[in-house]
């Protein structure tokens, strides 16, 4: 069994070159796109974007997926204009190689009340998506539609053309049992976002280290995938001014890139206790 690493290395810095940079020292060969010198995915232009694409190969990295905000906007606002930011980035996921974009179900306050508009939504975005040779991603977060695992698979199962990632810390955030979701979602997933969280207060620790259960996470895969690293570690700027604010909190760091070393050692080594090796660009048991 083989196991890629990718991460949102826009945790690691700002700006795109050191992005790559830390991808490269910490030993990930993909990327999860989000964050570009400051400016969302979304708000790139194609000409930027090829600049930017033929930045990233000749930095020996690869673009996993794109880590887009579909799909992150309320249940009743405008969806005209929302359908045209979609042909916009399924645009620049073919210019950055990647068929993969990752989306949400729309926030809402009433899950029962708008399953209808919700699943009216997402199944326009995943047949756009399909006529752009374009495969959706949809991830749980916290009060979007699919933010229980019981809804994931009812969005799985309603709109098949949709695929699955799994984020264990934001399950830990909504309240959901890590263990249960495992049980539901395993052989729905098709990769895992890795960030782990504490029920107490949802704070989000390094991976293994919280209640997300990322030991049941990583036993319960038994097919080649791939784990894109998202720490979401506290970062406290001026560290030294901010101590005791910076005691409310179990981890806190001096820099985004101390975190982000942080969380792509603690993956490594969760990977190593259950079994894995490090071979190459890959993780393999």
């Amino acid at each position: 069994m083989v196991i890629r690493l990718s991460a949102f290395a826009d945790e690691a810095a700002s700006e795109y070159s050191t992005q790559l940079q830390a991808l490269q020292e910490e030993r990930i060969p993909y990327i999860e796109l989000r964050g570009l010198d400051g400016k969302n995915i979304s708000d790139i232009k194609e000409n930027e974007a090829e600049r930017y694409a033929l930045q990233t190969q000749k930095a020996g990295i690869r673009v996993w997926a794109i880590g887009s905000p579909l799909g992150k906007i309320g249940i009743g606002d405008d969806f005209k204009s929302h359908m045209e930011l979609a042909k916009h980035i399924f645009q620049l996921a073919k210019i950055f190689g990647t068929e993969k974009v990752r989306v949400f179900s729309f926030y809402t306050k009433d899950p029962a009340e708008d399953r209808g508009e919700v699943m009216t939504r997402m199944r326009a975005l995943a047949e756009l998506a399909e006529k752009n040779g374009v495969v959706l991603y949809h991830e749980n977060e916290k009060e979007i539609y699919g933010d229980t695992a019981a809804r994931c698979v009812d969005l799985l199962q309603t709109v098949p053309q949709l695929k699955s990632v799994f984020d264990p810390a934001n399950y830990v955030q909504c309240g959901e049992d890590v263990a249960a979701a495992v049980t539901l979602l395993a052989d729905r997933t098709d990769y895992y976002h890795i960030k782990d969280a504490l029920y107490a207060d949802g704070e989000v620790v390094p991976a293994g280290l919280g209640d997300g259960n990322l030991k049941k996470v990583l036993g319960s895969i038994h097919k080649d995938t791939t784990l894109t690293l998202e720490p979401h570690l506290t970062v406290f700027e001026g560290y030294s001014l901010l101590e005791p604010a910076a005691k409310k909190v179990k981890y806190g760091y001096k820099t985004s890139r101390e975190a982000f070393a942080m969380a792509a050692e603690a993956l490594r080594s969760l990977l190593s206790a259950e079994g894995f090796h490090e071979e190459g660009d890959k993780w393999i048991k």
